[in-house]
């Protein structure tokens, strides 16, 4: 999303706010490659911000393991370490099935309407006709609703993070993936479980769709 995007479909967020969310989306899609040098002063630029929210932006990042920064060498974008992925499908393995049950259980009737008509738009989908962008935006959109839907904030900040990190990685290896459009269809049944309230079947189905993501990277590498 760029800054202009999020004025236009959000509230009035600070200006540091805006630097993380656009420097996030960059890296997540590899627009900023992995263990690329990352210059403040272009960014800032680029973005139509000052350098200090560009700063605290990036702080964030390192925390959430997006950056990196050495002393006297300075910022980078951290690498696509395929050995994390067995790290990160560990905790998504106990935490995405977790936040399913949730949202099926307490979420509203409104919210699982919502979730109802993103299912019918993901099923809508020619996923193979997608660019690898779009595709992935809509990777994330789905699961950000989910967690969402869950109502712990904890449990949504923590599923984000690692997240970020897999969609990384899916977009690294996206064009060696003979099934991508199969993992994507996933989410259809997913997000019409949670709406019906099944929480038994969300939660399989979550853990299903986690495994089977990382089954589908490690057969190709």
């Amino acid at each position: 999303m760029t800054v202009r995007q999020q004025e236009l479909e959000g509230p009035p967020v600070s200006l540091a706010e805006r630097a993380y969310t656009a420097i996030q989306d960059r890296l997540i899609m590899l627009d900023i490659p992995p263990m690329a040098p990352i210059d403040d002063t272009a960014l800032s630029a680029s973005l139509g911000l000052g350098r200090t929210p560009v700063r605290e932006a990036l702080k964030r990042l390192e925390v959430d393991r997006l950056v990196v920064s050495y002393p006297r060498r300075g910022t980078f974008a951290t690498g696509v370490d395929i050995t994390d992925l067995a790290y990160i499908s560990e905790i998504r393995v106990q935490l995405e099935p977790l936040a399913a049950r949730r949202a099926a259980e307490t979420a509203g009737p409104g919210v699982k309407s919502e979730l109802a008509e993103l299912a019918d738009e993901v099923a809508d989908l020619d996923v193979r006709a997608l660019e690898r962008t779009e595709l992935m935006r809509c990777d994330l959109r789905v699961h950000r609703a989910i967690y969402r839907a869950a109502g712990n904030p904890h449990l949504e900040d923590t599923l984000v993070r690692y997240d970020n990190l897999a969609t990384r990685i899916f977009c690294l290896f996206l064009d060696r993936m003979p099934h991508f459009d199969r993992h994507v269809g996933e989410h259809t049944a997913l997000l019409r479980a949670i709406a019906d309230g099944d929480a038994d079947t969300a939660a399989e189905l979550a853990l299903v769709h986690v495994t089977g993501f990382e089954k589908a990277i490690r057969a190709i590498i």
